[in-house]
């Protein structure tokens, strides 16, 4: 409280003064504005992090806090006479990240909802279980099939998926569930790095144009090796024994509509890349389209399948909207720090210590930002990444994805899972287990240096 009141006299004696502000090259790091952002920011991060302690969903902080700062800025704009044109284009593009974002993973939910509905988890379920396997073996299967669909259906899609899964097979053990929930963010944070649409991040440097589509192939020795070695520590801990299942459980199938559901749901991801890649749409649009096919199958099958019916709109309902909303605030919070400079200051320190030392800390940024965001920031300032700059960017590429694995909302796939798994896959529990993800991280950067900057394989050598 002394703080604040201490920053609301500070503000006081910069009105009085006069305190004039430019939008030239603005920079509000060291105003009231800036420092009370930031306060904001740590405070809503803080009570994310400790949403086990205060039972208090992470929505509510991020939505808090993202709403806040842009709140001060534009009060703060208002009080010195500022020019709010460029404040009200940074919402504008800040509105049109959050809603590319946030549609996108609405579609995919949705249809994540219509196959649980259709049974298709369980008869998957069902599959795994009937056949013995034991709690390992379904624990490496569930991580083996993350790390190579997150490559085409995007980490966080993969990561909601599989999740689902993990809740089907035993929904009770947690010595299961968490290190199985670990390691499937792990895996589909480590698949999604080496393709440009596997991730949000490896999709935006694709798009500047700072990397071809083969060079991201080059880190796949890297994020297998690393994931692997992470999974096989998580491994340890993972329950001996099989999940129960009875000998008398009857064989579930797939409802009606449930396969063409899936074929659906992949024609969906498909039409998300033809969208970025041919027609210059955002990739949410083709997912938006592949709702419309979803809502218009559910009308014919409505019309043509006797007693079936099925309600598109009950879906969407189940979806974890916390979810979408701690995307926006997070994304509006970070948004407003970077407007305000902060994000700027540590592409300054390329020049003093080096790309390859500041871009594997761009790994622990990602970790505590979010790795969108970073990103962005990292691609905006545009540093000087050296001689070898386009092995850089895919050392940037792979940290920024990757290390937002090492916390449990470090990225879009560890917030997924967390709503996906609420109260049983947290900040806490993972934070438990994250000296696995450290180990499997430091890995990764080994070998893309041994592959890169000691025998010459890879982007620059294509």
């Amino acid at each position: 409280m002394k703080h604040l009141v201490l920053l609301l006299m500070l503000s006081a004696i910069g009105f009085a003064s006069g305190d004039t502000v430019t939008t030239e090259h603005l920079d509000l790091t060291k105003t009231w504005v800036g420092f009370l952002s930031l306060i904001v920011f740590v405070v809503g991060y803080y009570f994310i992090a400790a949403e086990d302690k205060y039972h208090i969903n992470k929505a509510k902080p991020a939505l808090l806090a993202g709403t806040s700062i842009f709140m001060l800025i534009g009060l703060y704009f208002a009080i010195n006479g500022i020019d709010g044109h460029p404040l009200e284009e940074e919402v504008k593009n800040l509105i049109y990240e959050i809603a590319g974002i946030y549609f996108f993973l609405l579609v995919a939910m949705t249809y994540i909802e219509a196959m649980i509905d259709r049974g298709v988890f369980s008869a998957l379920r069902y599959r795994l279980v009937s056949h013995g396997y034991t709690y390992k073996k379904l624990f490496w299967v569930t991580g083996l099939l993350a790390f190579f669909i997150s490559p085409v259906a995007d980490n966080l899609t993969t990561a909601l998926i599989l999740s689902t899964v993990l809740l089907t097979i035993d929904k009770m053990n947690k010595q299961f569930l968490v290190p199985g929930a670990i390691n499937i963010v792990v895996a589909a944070n480590a698949g999604g790095a080496w393709s440009p649409f596997g991730d949000i991040t490896t999709l935006m440097v694709w798009v500047a144009g700072k990397a071809e589509f083969t060079e991201f192939l080059f880190l796949f020795p890297a994020a297998i090796v690393g994931w692997f070695v992470t999974a096989y520590l998580l491994s340890r801990v993972v329950p001996e024994g099989e999940p129960p299942f009875n000998a008398e459980e009857k064989y579930i199938e797939i409802a009606e509509g449930g396969k063409t559901i899936i074929g659906l749901f992949a024609l969906t991801i498909a039409m998300a890349v033809l969208s970025h890649q041919v027609l210059h749409l955002p990739a949410m649009w083709g997912m938006m389209f592949g709702l419309a096919l979803l809502k218009m199958y559910v009308y014919y099958i409505n019309r043509n399948s006797g007693p079936t019916q099925l309600n598109a709109f009950s879906w969407i309902a189940k979806i974890e909207n916390d979810t979408l909303l701690f995307f926006f605030g997070i994304l509006a919070a970070v948004g407003g720090l970077h407007f305000l400079g902060y994000l700027e200051y540590f592409t300054a320190l390329y020049d003093q210590f080096g790309a390859t030392v500041v871009n594997i800390g761009v790994g622990f940024l990602s970790a505590v930002v979010d790795n969108v965001p970073v990103m962005s920031a990292v691609l905006k300032a545009d540093p000087n990444m050296g001689t070898d700059a386009q092995s850089q960017w895919m050392l940037v590429t792979m940290t920024a994805g990757i290390g937002g694995s090492l916390i449990s909302f470090g990225s879009a796939a560890g917030v997924g899972v967390m709503g996906k798994m609420h109260g049983i896959y947290t900040f806490v529990s993972h934070m438990k287990y994250a000296w696995t993800v450290l180990v499997g991280y430091i890995i990764s950067i080994i070998i893309w240096y041994i592959q890169f900057e000691v025998l010459h394989i890879g982007a620059h050598h294509i």
